[in-house]
């Protein structure tokens, strides 16, 4: 694995080239450009805040800064994930002749899509800086949890996206059964609420490796605390075994990806 590894960070010059290709392909000849990758992350946000005014209206209870705040910090990573995945998950397919004909290191595809979301997600963030600061959000020194909250979720992302874009070239249903799991995928996950709106049964929430991310965003930017830190040892642990598992699955199939396409 040392040499493979070594072989990939050779071609760190042809990753950035895939990525920068990915982004501009994403979004050209579109009206919109870049904007699209602030526009979704809005809608989540501007969806999940209904959630949680028909929540607190139904439970009699007012709806805080907080809440509003928690929302959209979980919003954009969990589009960044949904991103991730669904790009990574076709990548290997739409890159067909570069698979067949050229040798390089094909796992760069799967991770190229993962940096190109990652793009989006910095895109959008700013727009999201700019929002707490309009509803006052303020700031401590808990922030300094996002790059590493930030860090694990890119893990997580890069090794699941090696595995269903390795199974995706084999089994064509994979692309289908992925968009179904990421479609409900929200209603599993802590994104619209929070772990503590279900006592003692939220930690089966928890259970979802993302979950832990997505709450530690919120308990560092929203609600100014530090992340449940055995749980998030819990998602980074799950996140590293997905990468290291993500990468042998890939490169164990590899050798068969030409005569699968």
């Amino acid at each position: 694995m040392k040499e493979e590894l070594q072989e990939l960070y050779k071609y760190r010059g042809l990753l950035y080239m895939i990525t920068y290709r990915d982004i501009k392909v994403r979004y050209k000849q579109s009206i919109m450009g870049f904007m699209w990758a602030v526009l979704m992350p809005i809608l989540i946000v501007m969806a999940g805040i209904v959630v949680r005014y028909a929540y607190a209206l139904a439970a009699n209870v007012p709806l805080k800064t907080p809440d509003i705040a928690s929302v959209a910090v979980k919003s954009l990573p969990w589009a960044f994930l949904v991103s991730s995945i669904r790009f990574a998950c076709l990548s290997l397919i739409n890159n067909n002749n570069l698979v067949t004909k050229i040798y390089f290191p094909k796992e760069i595809f799967p991770i190229a899509a993962v940096m190109a979301s990652l793009f989006d997600l910095f895109v959008a963030s700013g727009a999201l800086i700019i929002f707490l600061l309009i509803i006052q959000t303020g700031w401590s020194l808990y922030l300094i949890w996002t790059p590493v909250l930030l860090l694990t979720m890119v893990l997580l992302a890069t090794g699941i996206g090696m595995i269903v874009s390795a199974a995706s070239l084999f089994f064509r249903d994979v692309k289908f059964i992925v968009e179904v799991l990421l479609t409900f995928g929200i209603f599993f996950t802590p994104v619209f609420f929070d772990v503590s709106m279900f006592g003692d049964k939220g930690k089966w929430l928890l259970l979802n490796p993302m979950s832990p991310i997505l709450d530690g965003f919120s308990a560092c930017v929203a609600h100014h605390q530090s992340p449940n830190l055995p749980w998030f040892a819990y998602s980074f642990v799950f996140a590293m075994v997905a990468l290291l598992g993500g990468y042998v699955f890939f490169k164990h199939l590899e050798p068969a990806f030409a005569e699968s396409i």
